[in-house]
C-alpha cells in the first residue's frame, strides 16, 4: 500500500488593517488529515490553496479555495479538515482580530 504524505503551511495573512500592524495568525490545533478514499483509490495528488478568516476567538468563520488541488474531493476535504481548526489570532494593539489567512494543504502519495 502507497504512504500517503500530508503538508500543510501557513502562507500568509490578508488583513483589514495594515498588515505591518496585525501579525499572521498561526494554527494551533485540527483535526488530523484523512486521505479521502476515493481520492486514495484513484491516487489523485494535489495541493490545495484556501483562504480562511479566523474569528477573534480563534474559531475559522468562512473559508474558500483560491486554488484547487485539480480534484474537487480533495479540496472539499481540505475546507471540512480547516473548518474544526482551532488558530491563534492576529493581535492588534494587544487586542485578537478577525483576520483572513492563506494556506496550502499538499495531498501527496509515496
Amino acid at each position: 500500500m502507497k504512504k500517503m504524505i500530508l503538508a500543510v503551511a501557513l502562507l500568509s495573512s490578508v488583513m483589514t488593517a495594515n498588515a505591518a500592524e496585525v501579525p499572521m495568525v498561526e494554527r494551533q490545533t485540527c483535526e488530523k488529515a484523512v486521505y479521502p478514499k476515493s481520492s486514495l483509490m484513484n491516487e489523485e495528488t494535489g495541493t490545495v490553496t484556501l483562504s480562511i478568516l479566523v474569528g477573534a476567538d480563534g474559531n475559522v468563520m468562512d473559508s474558500k479555495v483560491d486554488q484547487s488541488s485539480g480534484s474537487k474531493t480533495l479540496d472539499k476535504a481540505a475546507v471540512k479538515i480547516y473548518s474544526t481548526c482551532k488558530f491563534k489570532p492576529a493581535v492588534k494593539d494587544g487586542k485578537a482580530q478577525q483576520a483572513w489567512a492563506k494556506l496550502e494543504h499538499v495531498w501527496s502519495l509515496s
